[in-house]
């Protein structure tokens, strides 16, 4: 299964990933006092904003990230398998561990237990990382694309018969989210009846993964990077091409994680990938990528400290105060939401930076 390729870090791949956490971060901290521009909001229901590929980009770097790190052992599933077990467990538990951390902040009381939200970002990574990774020293990869067409088109079919695109409790995508969570550990408690990283859609980040997968194959398999360009350019459009046409039957839906959905945002990302690869691999352009690589090569730690310092400023109001004091009447409603949202990125910034020169690198 192996390339028999030596891998280097890529830092092209470390600016991308750099980018997703900013954007993650500029997402679920963009609404100061409600206020936020459209490309920070997500969709409401049908529909695909910048936002909206914030996370299944991070999800397609992860699969690009898994055959670059297992390639190096060749795939030997003896080597692997231990570090990839403890790994998906230790994801799952950061995001299990993070979901308790949050709702402590928010209601101030440690028993939250029965209303703890089960799912989430880093449980759906760690969920999609290891069947991925296990598929990965078990199956032979040119399996591969048709392990994503059966998953795609399976997920599909189950959604097309079983009222799946729409918003309703009668959505078998709500169905299965009720039934294995149970509302009081879904998402807002069930109330928009899907759960974003739910039980039925975590089928097709799966397939997002694997796609990844194949794409990290092509820059590792390909010994010229304008032939990396070339293929991923390539296959970026196809998929994107693809997946809005396929939006016709199955419309660009994130919560719903919908299968075309997966081939546009997948698509999107293969392209940029493809653009940062030019530059950064092909012209040697690479003094501007310092402040997304110093993200980019602590995603997870950073990600989760943002999550918590956000929460606790929500909760301690600092976010409102510093709104109505200083953001507001500087920049108005809207530039003083982005700019409080710029600044608590600076924030992160800081903390990411002082991990890189210290040369910290904390591995989920």
């Amino acid at each position: 299964m192996s390339l028999k390729k030596t891998t280097k870090r890529l830092v092209s791949l470390d600016v991308l990933r750099g980018i997703t956490i900013y954007g993650m971060i500029l997402v679920n901290n963009a609404g100061a006092c409600g206020y936020a521009y459209a490309p920070l909001k997500h969709a409401r229901w049908d529909g695909f904003t910048p936002a909206d590929l914030v996370f299944p980009a991070f999800l397609f770097i992860m699969g690009v990230s898994i055959f670059l790190s297992l390639n190096k052992s060749g795939f030997d599933w003896r080597v692997s398998i231990g570090r990839i077990l403890r790994r998906t467990f230790l994801i799952i538990l950061s995001g299990i561990a993070l979901k308790w951390v949050l709702a402590w902040i928010a209601t101030g009381e440690c028993n939250t237990l029965e209303n703890l939200r089960i799912m989430g970002v880093l449980q759906r990574l760690g969920i999609c990382y290891g069947v991925v990774a296990l598929l990965s020293v078990t199956v032979r990869h040119r399996f591969f694309l048709a392990i994503i067409a059966v998953l795609l088109v399976g997920y599909y079919l189950l959604q097309l018969f079983g009222n799946g695109f729409e918003k309703c409790a009668e959505n078998v995508v709500s169905i299965v989210d009720f039934a294995v969570l149970g509302p009081s550990h879904m998402y807002l408690g069930g109330a928009q009846f899907v759960d974003p990283e739910g039980v039925l859609s975590t089928i097709p980040a799966v397939a997002q993964v694997m796609i990844g997968f194949l794409c990290g194959r092509i820059i590792v398999g390909e010994k010229e990077i304008r032939t990396q360009i070339v293929k991923l350019a390539v296959w970026g459009t196809v998929m994107l091409i693809l997946g809005y046409l396929w939006s016709y039957g199955a419309p660009l839906n994130k919560r719903l994680w919908t299968s075309s959905f997966v081939l546009v945002t997948c698509g999107a990302t293969s392209l940029i990938l493809a653009m940062l690869v030019y530059f950064i691999d092909e012209l040697k352009k690479s003094r501007w990528t310092l402040p997304f690589v110093v993200v980019g090569v602590n995603p997870l730690s950073i990600y989760i400290f943002s999550e918590i310092v956000g929460e606790a400023f929500r909760k301690w109001h600092w976010t409102t105060l510093s709104f109505d004091s200083l953001w507001q009447p500087l920049f108005g409603n809207y530039g003083g939401s982005l700019a409080y949202a710029l600044a608590f990125l600076l924030l992160n910034w800081l903390v990411a930076w002082f991990l890189y020169k210290k040369h910290i690198y904390i591995k989920l």
